[in-house]
């Protein structure tokens, strides 16, 4: 099931979904639908949708272009194949069990230059992580052990739950809702922060639309995408 929330932070609205469904904080996924930064005009409000452990939405987008593994693929044997395969998938099911958690390793798909692997756990939310971020960092991890294996070249994608394709969709809305809101307004909103992966996202999803430009601002990894008007030229 998911359920949305609407708070004036992050914070409250997770407090608001805890309070309401009666699950421990480990039991659900959050995903940031839209955020508002108090203003003298506005006083601020974050929306948040909140999924529970275990449920996987069903895929809408486009299947051209996408980074992560949520194209359909002819199904592979997910077990690992050749010395390469082999230690990637030791390497992710040793890191995650020296954190403590259980976990099943498996291949999902083998591209040119990609390859996509599952985790398997019961601690699925802790593995992502908040807005992704634990997910990302394993997946970082895993691409530089994968560099290290003489592999600088193949791009590890790292899942589990299916949160790839969920984020996308969400982002995806989240960019056409955004759009819809300042062209209304004709305000700017600045977005939560995102990997670049993310930030490509939104300024592709929102590139056809000729009133609305996009930015991204700030420093290092994680950096925000402002939305703004521009009017028709």
């Amino acid at each position: 099931m998911t359920y949305e929330y609407e708070a004036k932070t992050e914070k409250e609205a997770i407090e608001m979904a805890v309070n309401e469904l009666g699950l421990g904080r480990d039991q659900f996924d959050v995903e940031i639908l839209e955020t508002q930064k108090k203003s003298i005009f506005n006083k601020g409000y974050v929306k948040i949708r909140v999924h529970t452990i275990n449920e996987v939405p069903t895929a809408s987008k486009s299947e051209e272009d996408r980074d992560y593994d949520e194209r359909p693929r002819v199904k592979i044997d997910p077990v690992p194949q050749g010395e390469f395969e082999e230690k990637l998938v030791t390497f992710i099911k040793d890191v995650v069990e020296k954190m403590g958690y259980d976990v099943k390793v498996e291949i999902t798909y083998r591209e040119d230059k990609k390859i996509g692997i599952r985790m398997d756990s019961s601690y699925s939310s802790i593995l992502i992580g908040r807005k992704g971020k634990n997910l990302d960092a394993l997946q970082l991890l895993a691409n530089i052990y994968a560099g290290r294996l003489g592999h600088e070249e193949i791009r590890v994608i790292l899942d589990t739950e299916n949160y790839r394709l969920r984020r996308e969709e969400t982002l995806v809305r989240l960019a056409y809702n955004t759009a819809d809101k300042v062209r209304m307004s004709h305000n700017s909103i600045l977005l939560e922060p995102m990997n670049p992966f993310e930030r490509r996202l939104i300024h592709t999803t929102l590139n056809d639309i000729p009133d609305v430009e996009t930015k991204s601002e700030g420093d290092g990894l994680y950096k925000q995408v402002r939305v703004l008007y521009k009017g028709l030229r």
